[in-house]
């Protein structure tokens, strides 16, 4: 998938929690991204408890002319969500948007620069 393309965008999709200061640090990442990348088309979706639904959040991106859609699961590790849940939206959002290839990257957890950030994080005085 080509992310300088105008038909690529991102959904950063987390948990979700009844506790709206919970998607702060979320929403920080997607506003970085933003930032970094302003033709980028980039949103956050949450599992439950939370809106937008990962539904919700690929029919806007497909409005808005996304043909290639990267999702990146924002959790540490992969448990039954990312296992189970997951996949099965995942094939519902292909079902319904027969024209947009979907890629479901593995939990950001599991990649080997944020262990390292973290590992430094729980070692260095914080800022």
């Amino acid at each position: 998938m080509d992310h300088t393309s105008p038909h690529f965008g991102v959904i950063l999709l987390g948990h979700g929690s009844r506790d709206p200061l919970w998607r702060a640090p979320m929403e920080a990442v997607q506003a970085q991204m933003a930032r970094t990348h302003p033709q980028l088309l980039c949103c956050c979706a949450y599992l439950e408890y939370t809106e937008p639904a990962l539904e919700q959040a690929a029919d806007a991106l497909v409005a808005q002319g996304v043909r290639q859609l990267r999702i990146t699961p924002m959790f540490l590790g992969t448990g039954k969500h990312a296992r189970e849940d997951i996949p099965q939206l995942v094939a519902a959002l292909e079902a319904r948007h027969p024209g947009v290839a979907v890629e479901v990257q593995p939990s950001v957890g599991e990649d080997a620069r944020v262990t390292a950030l973290l590992a430094d994080i729980a070692t260095q005085p914080p800022l």
